[in-house]
């Protein structure tokens, strides 16, 4: 088992950011037209609650149905998942923004939170596609490693997916500070 932990890795990534970065991409897109215009937002954030709260897992059956293929079905929940939760954040943070005076530090608190409330979505979509369906990754591991009864590798495999995700929620904090000191530094300067 050991020696493919770090293929199973890179699949579980790549599988993450095929569905989170189209997702991320015209989620913020799509939350800030929404958010921008308020009798827009009071429609929509209600329309986009009905999708948003359709945990995505449940919509792997559909999707494996539409795309008859396993990683198609996959990376699509994990993009529809990610989707709404970042629309909706998004679209809140920018209304935000608007009611504190048009304050950008603001805004890049509320679109990376967005996008972590986003990633999350996805990591979880990713560890528990991966577990049902049978492809690799690294929920696939520790499902494998339940089966075989292997509760040691099970929790090294658990460690691994938490150390994951803390570390993308890091890069995305790390990222949004770094933009709200650059928005400041240049305020100052003006």
């Amino acid at each position: 088992m050991e020696n493919n932990i770090f293929l199973d890795f890179l699949a579980s990534l790549q599988r993450l950011f095929i569905g989170y970065i189209p997702a991320a991409v015209l989620g913020s897109f799509t939350g800030y037209l929404i958010g921008i215009n308020d009798p827009i937002y009071q429609i929509f954030r209600r329309l986009f609650q009905i999708p948003h709260s359709i945990p995505p897992i449940a919509l792997l059956p559909i999707a494996l149905i539409a795309f008859k293929e396993i990683e198609p079905a996959a990376v699509s929940v994990i993009f529809i998942g990610t989707l709404w939760t970042v629309i909706i954040n998004t679209a809140i943070g920018i209304q935000h923004f608007r009611r504190q005076g048009n304050n950008f530090r603001v805004a890049i608190f509320h679109i990376f939170h967005a996008l972590k409330v986003g990633i999350w979505v996805a990591w979880f979509t990713v560890i528990a596609t991966e577990m049902l369906t049978g492809t690799r990754g690294l929920g696939f591991l520790a499902w494998d490693a339940y089966k075989a009864g292997n509760t040691d590798y099970i929790i090294e495999i658990i460690l691994y997916i938490g150390i994951i995700g803390l570390l993308l929620d890091q890069l995305l904090d790390f990222t949004g500070n770094l933009l709200s000191q650059i928005v400041t530094d240049g305020k100052k300067s003006s």
